[in-house]
């Protein structure tokens, strides 16, 4: 028995040491739960089918994250595919091309065609003119311009009817992701610098209109305000993602309106101011009592080329992106423009026994600009309507109204840009259909097909007729009074090329 308590003793005393360690060492299990408290689960991986629904919807310009949206159209945290927040190369190539076209319009477009319809001795101030509005308005667009158009921190406030926002000032932030708000598969700085070319050619459209008789300065002076005061607010108004007249994307729009590639923003804007700035300007010296014929029909006919391939980009890269709104915009484009050349010479050749090459340009140009509102909302049966349309109203305008009110527009930026572009408003206001373009449906479903939409486009006309003509007699008299607005009469007779810029277009030296 003694010897059993013994054995039992020495066994206990030597598992002593094995105890104490395994109540001093620390539990194994408690180190992996720490450690996983520190690392965050990873994110969700998408699968092989969301993957190819994000590459699915480049394609077909769709939204790159519909296929990770659960039920409720959450996305889970952290779940996403490699083509959301990027770029498309085939649309952001597109809308790269589009862009250059639309600035091909203005340099060298439009200072070819204004350029071959002035006399030999203001060829040069129309260039003068076109170029330093390219910079100035590039300098603008990059300061404040596009973020007063497209921003929305204003969003909510008074100058939020006015102006878009100021969080993109400087460009700052607007990199080569896309800003959604406008286009699933573009960069926005892409985006921007389209926008940049459409804000460039409005002001030079003026310049038609006030030609040969309005110093180089005057012209900067006024453009400037004129972009604060009318292209700025009527652009944020129409295309920007919170402005009151934006009908297609922004449900609570005052005013449901739609304009596809520039219709109110562009044409009526500067062909509504133009006619105001010209009367206020008086006629040229001269007018009405001698010829002022075209120096170069050829100049005119080649920028008409020139215009009539770059408003592709204007029109068809009002999609923003390379899909079947751009295939119908181009095709719609193409149509007006042929069918608008044609009856304005046809009609010329009824009344006047000829059809001339001035009436052919003038027709193209009057079919564009009738067309551009209505571009990616229309049938092809329809740009043929507004082909034959535009052949016949600004005709009329430039042939007739101009010559019996009296009024001295020296390129018929009125009769063709104002005229057409309201005329363009009003039949989109029409034929709109949603078989065209499905993004009519997403706020305008009970007012296209010729509901009321055409109502809504009337209170937008009015609009932008009050605002054009308002800041442009305020910015007209306020420049007049502070550096005058026309040359001398010896300045004017000897042109402008000599007394803005000091140059000759064409040197006749042996």
């Amino acid at each position: 028995m003694n010897s059993l308590l013994r054995t039992l003793t020495i066994l206990a005393l030597a598992a002593v040491p094995y105890l104490s360690s395994a109540q001093n060492a620390p539990a194994p299990a408690a180190a992996p739960a720490v450690e996983a408290a520190k690392t965050p689960p990873p994110p969700p991986a998408p699968s092989l089918e969301q993957r190819i629904a994000g590459l699915e919807a480049a394609i077909g310009n769709g939204d790159p994250t519909a296929s990770l949206k659960d039920a409720k159209g959450a996305i889970p945290a952290g779940l996403t595919t490699p083509t959301v927040g990027v770029a498309a190369p085939g649309h952001n190539g597109f809308m790269m091309i589009c862009a250059a076209l639309v600035l091909f319009m203005t340099l060298p477009g439009l200072f070819l065609f204004y350029g071959g319809l002035v006399r030999a001795k203001n060829i040069l101030s129309v260039v003068a003119q076109c170029f330093g509005l390219a910079g100035m308005v590039a300098i603008l667009w990059w300061a404040v311009g596009y973020s007063l158009v497209f921003g929305k921190s204003f969003d909510g406030t008074f100058l939020g009817h006015i102006f878009g926002g100021s969080e993109f000032f400087f460009l700052n932030g607007v990199n080569s992701a896309p800003n959604t708000d406008y286009a699933y598969w573009i960069s926005q700085n892409v985006f921007s610098m389209y926008q940049m070319m459409f804000a460039i050619i409005t002001p030079a459209l003026i310049v038609g209109a006030i030609a040969e008789r309005m110093k180089f300065s005057a012209v900067m002076l006024f453009m400037l305000g004129w972009m604060f005061l009318v292209y700025f607010p009527m652009a944020h108004a129409i295309w920007g993602i919170t402005g009151d007249m934006n009908g297609v994307w922004n449900a609570k729009a005052a005013i449901k309106a739609i304009d596809f590639a520039g219709g109110t923003v562009v044409h009526m804007t500067s062909g509504w101011s133009a006619l105001l700035l010209c009367i206020i300007l008086g006629p040229r010296i001269g007018f009405g009592k001698k010829a002022m014929t075209p120096h170069s029909m050829v100049l005119c006919a080649v920028g008409t080329g020139m215009l009539w391939v770059g408003w592709y980009g204007f029109n068809a890269g009002s999609a923003l992106a390379a899909d079947g709104v751009a295939a119908q915009a181009f095709t719609t484009t193409t149509l007006a423009a042929a069918v608008g050349a044609f009856t304005w010479a046809a009609l010329e050749w009824i009344i006047r026994k000829h059809a001339s090459v001035l009436g052919f340009c003038s027709g193209a140009v009057a079919g564009l600009v009738v067309i551009t509102p209505a571009a990616g909302f229309v049938s092809a049966n329809t740009a043929v309507l507004i082909g034959v349309l535009a052949g016949v109203v600004p005709f009329l305008a430039v042939v007739y109204m101009k010559s019996k009110l009296g009024y001295d527009d020296a390129l018929d930026t009125f009769g063709v840009h104002a005229v057409g572009g309201t005329l363009g408003a009003i039949v989109t206001g029409i034929y709109a259909t949603a078989d065209v373009n499905g993004n009519l449906n997403t706020n305008l479903k009970d007012i296209i097909a010729g509901k009321t939409l055409y109502i809504e486009q009337f209170k937008a006309i009015i609009v932008t007729l009050i605002i054009s003509l308002v800041a442009t007699a305020i910015l007209a008299y306020l420049v007049k009074a502070l550096i005058g607005l026309r040359p001398t009469e010896e300045e004017e007779a000897r042109g402008l090329d000599i007394s803005d810029h000091g140059e000759e277009g064409y040197s006749h030296n042996s």
